[in-house]
Order: structure tokens, then sequence, then C-alpha cells
């Protein structure tokens, strides 16, 4: 009899049954609601904070991916700034105008200066671009562990701000590459946001996912259980990246110019801290940390900027401020609350937990 009260709570999505299809989509669409909320403030704000919110659901995408990695596997990451380069320019080239190209980049190879394709598709080459790259780096770095696989993806970083720095007939070196066809806008920006919730939920539901987390928690059990380790993180790391570089290509083709300075250390450790303060354990913190660092920085942006006071004063912080503030606010995440602001915990978990704490409240009462 108790099986068959299982079986039914399974079926109908019981909220104690986490193995009901309705409790295994509450996190995707709590999260999903989240976005849409945001994008609809956005939506009713002005095009300024329109262009914001744009580009922090652009940011989400990447920190979303870095999580898929660096929170399952507790490997830290620095290399998503790099993939995100890649497909930045990888979408730019093969779907700007030829004459376009042939103005800015006389240079170009003849393959690549005669190509266009439709600028839906540069996104999902971009993708498939930054996962095949990374299947060919990932595939020794993984054999690393510890501090010397996160200096490894630290390398990663500088060897792509390296290439495509000095690749001047193809990127135009330091200069900024101009003529990105634009297509991205806050429906499309939270579209993409919402499918990389979606991508990252799948594989945290997956069984790749629980022992890629075992093997975080104590790497010696995991090996000695037989946990292919070093093929699991490979994996992780492949979806990462390919979140990566789908974010570069929209971000390309949002502001419809690219410098190469855009992917470097500045946006790495931006990744990285909103990813922390969120909590690195859950795509919620992913989520979360994204839309928290997002906003104060644009706070501080406001701030740093200066506001005017009456009879003609003009009061403004120190340039700087922001980054300091969110340094600071990251080591006193890691000292105090080391899990993050969602404490490593998904939303629907403290959705529930708050509910029976209420419930219990009222039956005391």
């Amino acid at each position: 009899m108790a099986l068959v009260s299982r079986s039914m709570d399974a079926k109908s999505g019981s909220i104690g049954m986490p193995d009901g299809w309705m409790a295994r989509a509450r996190l995707p669409l709590l999260l999903c609601a989240l976005i849409v909320a945001v994008s609809v403030l956005a939506f009713l704000a002005d095009p300024l904070t329109q262009r914001r919110v744009i580009m922090c659901l652009i940011w989400m995408i990447a920190v979303i991916g870095l999580q898929v990695f660096m929170g399952n596997s507790g490997v830290l990451n620095f290399s998503t700034a790099a993939f995100m380069g890649v497909g930045a320019y990888a979408s730019a080239l093969t779907t700007m105008p030829v004459d376009v190209k042939a103005l800015f980049l006389p240079d170009l190879p003849v393959w690549l200066a005669g190509m266009q394709m439709p600028t839906y598709l540069g996104p999902f080459l971009a993708l498939a671009l930054g996962m095949g790259i990374a299947v060919v780096i990932g595939w020794p770095l993984m054999r690393l562990t510890g501090i010397a696989a996160g200096i490894a993806t630290f390398s990663v970083m500088l060897i792509g701000n390296v290439v495509l720095g000095n690749w001047t007939s193809v990127t135009g070196g330091q200069t900024s590459l101009t003529g990105v066809p634009t297509f991205v806008s806050l429906p499309v920006a939270a579209g993409f946001a919402m499918v990389a919730v979606i991508i990252a939920h799948l594989f945290a539901q997956s069984r790749i996912c629980l022992p890629l987390q075992a093997s975080r928690e104590d790497e010696v059990a995991a090996r000695a259980a037989g946990t292919p380790v070093n093929r699991l993180r490979l994996l992780a790391f492949v979806l990462g990246s390919g979140l990566g570089a789908l974010s570069g290509a929209l971000m390309g083709h949002f502001q419809g110019t690219l410098r190469v300075e855009t992917f470097y250390f500045d946006t790495a450790f931006l990744l990285v801290a909103m990813l922390v303060l969120g909590g690195m354990r859950s795509i919620s913190g992913a989520v979360v940390g994204t839309l928290a660092v997002s906003f104060l920085t644009e706070v501080l942006r406001k701030v740093e900027a200066g506001i005017d006071l009456p009879f003609g004063a003009h009061l403004a912080a120190p340039a700087g401020l922001g980054d300091l503030i969110v340094a600071g606010g990251m080591l006193l995440i890691l000292i105090f609350r080391p899990l993050g602001i969602t404490g490593g915990r998904e939303l629907d978990a403290i959705w529930r937990q708050s509910g029976r704490k209420t419930k219990r409240e009222d039956t005391n009462a």
C-alpha cells in the first residue's frame, strides 16, 4: 500500500515526492519566472536600464556555464572569459556583411572573407565551436587537480587573450571590431538565459552530475569507487565552455562592437565573483549572484559618476570604488558565508524549508 501511495504521489508531482516531474520542474520554473519578472520590470523602465538588464542576462549565461563546471567539480576556472572571446569573434566573423569585413579586415582569409551566415545562426556556431575547443583543451587539463588545475585555466585565459590580441588579420588585434550585426533584444536575452537555466538543470539531474559532485567532496574516495573523474570533469567543462562561448556571441550581437580586452582578467574575475557571491554549488546561486552583483555595480557606477547637490555642488565617489566593494564583498562572503547568498541550496529547497517552518509555527501557535 505504501508503494502504491508513493507511486501516486510521484505521478501527481507531490511536493513531498522528489521523484515527481513537478518536483523536478519546480526549480527551472522558479528561476525562469525570476528572469521573466526582471525582464518585465526592465521593459517598463528607460532604455538605459533595459540595456543594463540585457547585459546582466548575457553575463548570467556565462556564470551558469561556469557553475556547470566549477560548481559541480570544485575546480577553479578562469577560462570562461577566453571562451567568451572565441564565441564572440567566431559569431561576428561568420555573420558580418562581406563588404564590412573587406573594409575593416582586408587581410582576412579568403574563405572567411566571403562567408556570411544568417545572424541568428552565429550564436549556435559559437556554442559548437566553444565546445569543440574545450574538448581539445580540456582533455589534458582535466588530469590536473587542486591549485594546478586553477592555474592551468588561468593560463588558458592568458593564451586566449594573446591569440585574439595578436591575430590581427582575423580579429583586428587590439583595435575595435565594428560592424557586428545586432539582433539581441530584451526578449532574446531572456530567452537564451532561460535556456541556459534549463540546460544546467538537466545536467544537474543527469547521472553524470552526482558522481562529479562526489569527486568534488572527496576525489580520492570517488576514484577509489571507480568514478571516471577526468571524463566527468571533461563533460562538464565542455558544456560550461560552450555556454560561455554562447554568452560571448550574444554580447557581440548586442553591442555591435568587439574589443579583445573585454574578454580578459576583469571579465574572468567578475564571473567568478558573481558565482561565489551567489553560491557556486547551485544554479540558483549563479542566477542570484549575477543579479546581485549587476545591481550592485550599477548602483556603484552611479555613485562614482556623482550626484548634483544644491548650490552647484557635486559629490562623487573615487574611481574604482565599485571594483573595491565587489572584491570586499566577495572576501566577506568567503569568510562569513562560504556557500554564498543561497547557502549552496536551490531556491525551491529554500522555499520548501520556509514553508515547513511556517507550518510548524502555525501548528505550535
